[in-house]
């Protein structure tokens, strides 16, 4: 197979490979980018047809190159991909598609990269496959059994196929919110099964954005602005026990840091689960023909069942050694690897960080950039 050597590799053509290449173009610096589909930022062109940023756009474009005027505050997918394929021609970046990388071993001063088609010998490799890459699909006892259909929520577009059926979502994240949200919404029998506490901010208070009045708040001394922001949250969303929510007593911003996993951002949902519209039941135990038993004994028919059960990086399916490159949660502990990992970097992976993924992307290309470009100097 032929090896073909370069400095620099960005792998994944997402937002976090176009912000790299956007920024390795200001710079004049070369490099290749590999995408596994056939598609620039393909997750955006086939998500759920009503998804929009939960972010506002001010703060979620990518480097040199801001969402045009007319974009809504908060961007709709299909314009969101549109602008993802705008700044790829913008700025000259020609991703080889259809390539898949399969391996990724250092080797003396190199990294070995073996895809499906190629192998690359680079000083740099750049991982921007993100956190979403693989549907985590969990398994119940007697799944088998069950005479209905099992879906991921990534093969869920809108509610057409759904109708007139019984739906259970699996998970109430962002996503398990919003699709029982789409689905209420054309008086669709939805029901949630939630299994723990849950954090809800409302994404709008006012006409105006929480993101941006959480990052005026956070700057408080104190802590008097997560003390408002607590309660904001009290008189807003309120006790939801009577519905089968349990509201967590942690802060947003604390739980956010901690575990990278951030708060429902609600849109609708509460109000559908306060008239009834969408139903909230606890932990699955185990599947039978007809539905499913909760842990306390309960059984509920469904004809589908959609899980919003999230996804998982998985590097270390191609990362051939990853000893102390990954925390518990499976994702890299730094965005510049150190040490045996010299050479590789991150973005598009820190969940960590206030703002949302977009915004952490911006400021994450920023930083690995210029730690790349003091080699060339």
């Amino acid at each position: 197979m032929e090896v073909k050597e370069i400095k620099n590799l960005i792998i994944g053509a997402g937002p976090a490979g176009l912000a790299i290449a956007g920024r390795f173009r200001k710079k004049n610096i070369h490099f290749e980018i590999v995408e596994k589909t056939n598609k620039i930022a393909w997750s955006w062109h086939h998500h759920y047809d009503r998804l929009l940023l939960h972010t506002v756009k001010e703060l979620s474009h990518l480097p040199h190159l801001e969402f045009p005027d007319e974009y809504p505050r908060y961007v709709p997918k299909a314009k969101l991909a549109q602008y993802y394929e705008d700044y790829a021609k913008h700025f000259d970046i020609n991703p080889q598609f259809n390539i898949e990388v399969q391996s990724i071993k250092r080797e003396e001063d190199h990294w070995n990269v073996i895809t499906n088609k190629q192998n690359y010998h680079t000083e740099n490799v750049i991982l921007a496959t993100g956190v979403n890459r693989v549907p985590f699909y969990p398994v119940w006892e007697n799944q088998e059994d069950y005479k209905g259909e099992i879906i991921h929520s990534r093969n869920y577009k809108n509610v057409v196929p759904f109708k007139g059926k019984k739906i259970l979502i699996v998970g109430m994240g962002n996503t398990g919110a919003e699709l029982a949200l789409d689905l209420s919404e054309y008086d669709i029998d939805v029901t949630i099964s939630v299994r723990s506490s849950l954090l809800i901010v409302p994404r709008d208070i006012n006409g105006r954005p929480v993101q941006t009045t959480a990052k005026k708040l956070e700057k408080l001394p104190f802590g008097l602005g997560r003390w408002i922001g607590k309660q904001v949250r009290r008189f807003i969303i309120g006790d939801l026990s009577k519905y089968g929510i349990s509201i967590s007593k942690k802060d947003p911003i604390i739980h956010l840091k901690q575990t990278g996993k951030t708060p429902i951002i609600d849109l609708g949902t509460v109000k559908q689960i306060k008239s009834g519209k969408i139903k909230v039941i606890g932990d699955i135990d185990l599947f039978y023909e007809k539905g499913v038993r909760l842990k306390d004994g309960t059984k509920l028919e469904a004809d589908v069942v959609i899980l919003a059960t999230g996804y998982r990086a998985k590097i270390e399916q191609f990362i051939e050694n990853t000893e102390g490159l990954l925390d518990k949660y499976g994702i890299p502990k730094n965005i510049i690897g150190k040490g045996k990992h010299k050479g590789m970097f991150f973005v598009g992976f820190d969940t960590y960080k206030l703002g949302g993924i977009l915004g952490t992307i911006f400021n994450d290309s920023k930083t690995i950039v210029a730690d790349i470009l003091k080699s060339y100097k």
